[in-house]
């Protein structure tokens, strides 16, 4: 799979290992930034991750801000995202497995590198089951999307 990874001035140095983990799980890596510590905007960051998943350009996003919620938020208002903020196991292979969330958001205040390294590999391996349950809630958020 194609991942793209991007982060905020806080999330830079976590991303910076999961640039090199991610690339070593097998998946092309794109990496949109930001380059350093030096103060930006999350939401500018959102947008360069949830675009190439939106048009399909990567299949999977990874996006990490101070918190994660703030980077989410914005993420999620781009058509055909579905960013999910985890800072656990189950909620990251959850998201994708019930919600076919495609985009992991992280909080690179909140979690360390060797918990990011494991929701990061749930989240990659983990595929949305189709199930009909699932399949049909999935349905409703992809109307409402569609509606607003």
């Amino acid at each position: 799979m194609t991942i793209v990874l991007g982060s905020d001035h806080a999330g830079f140095e976590l991303k910076q290992e999961l640039v090199q983990f991610v690339h070593e799980l097998g998946h092309e890596v794109l990496d949109v930034g930001t380059d350093s510590v030096a103060p930006v905007d999350y939401p500018d960051f959102a947008q360069k991750v949830g675009e190439p998943v939106a048009n399909g350009q990567a299949q999977r996003g990874i996006l990490l801000c101070g918190s994660g919620a703030g980077a989410s938020i914005a993420a999620n208002k781009i058509k055909g995202v579905r960013a999910a903020l985890a800072h656990d196991h189950y909620t990251a292979h959850q998201a994708v497995e019930h919600d076919d969330a495609n985009v992991l958001v992280l909080g690179a205040r909140i979690i360390g590198a060797a918990v990011a390294r494991e929701l990061v590999d749930a989240f990659l391996r983990a595929e949305f089951t189709g199930e009909e349950r699932h399949q049909r809630r999935l349905d409703k958020v992809l109307q409402i999307e569609a509606d607003n």
